[in-house]
């Protein structure tokens, strides 16, 4: 009987312990996000910026994307989203990019979507912002610095660089993660 109660005892002051450091722990923190989070280096991509509302009593109200300097792509367009606008400002390169046999001297350096009437983003919900951008520079990411504007003023800046063997930034930006294209094969030769 005294070893059934001491396993019992065990059990329970297990279970409490996981409902302690479980049930205590906060949650995640959502933040802006680029999706997919890879694309290969060369080509084009569809991808999504997927913005969380993290207020309680605020709604996302705009949304500034800054493209990287260095990393610039000669081609972005944007899809429409329902009771958002969009603008897009661009910037001068150089050296020109090439892009199918074009020289591009103009790159997009900032894409901004501001909700209209009451198409905010909501608390307890998201929005993606679906854009396609091409050629992908040779880098191995892009960063795109964020801003997220609630319609209370406050303004959650995601524009933390990721550091190499560090921790998570508490505000990270955006990151596209580019890899090589794979080399393409040469048709063999049948045998003679």
């Amino acid at each position: 009987m005294t070893r059934l109660r001491r396993t019992a005892t065990a059990a329970t002051a297990l279970a409490f312990t996981a409902v302690a450091v479980l049930g205590f722990a906060g949650p995640a923190s959502a933040h802006v996000t680029v999706n997919p989070k890879e694309a290969t280096q060369g080509g084009y991509a569809r991808v999504a910026f997927r913005v969380p509302n993290e207020s309680d009593t605020a709604s996302t109200t705009k949304l500034e994307v800054v493209l990287p300097e260095n990393a610039p792509v000669g081609s972005v367009s944007t899809m429409p989203v329902p009771g958002w606008t969009v603008a897009v400002e661009k910037r001068k390169v150089d050296p020109p990019i090439e892009v199918h046999g074009s020289q591009i001297t103009e790159a997009v350096a900032k894409i901004t979507w501001t909700a209209t009437g009451d198409a905010g983003v909501k608390p307890g919900q998201f929005q993606e912002f679906p854009v396609s951008m091409g050629p992908l520079p040779k880098v191995e990411s892009m960063i795109f610095k964020t801003l997220q504007t609630y319609s209370d003023g406050n303004v959650a800046r995601w524009i933390d660089e990721p550091q190499p063997g560090g921790a998570e930034p508490e505000k990270p930006a955006p990151v596209l993660t580019l890899t090589a294209a794979a080399p393409s094969r040469r048709p063999r030769r049948p045998p003679p």
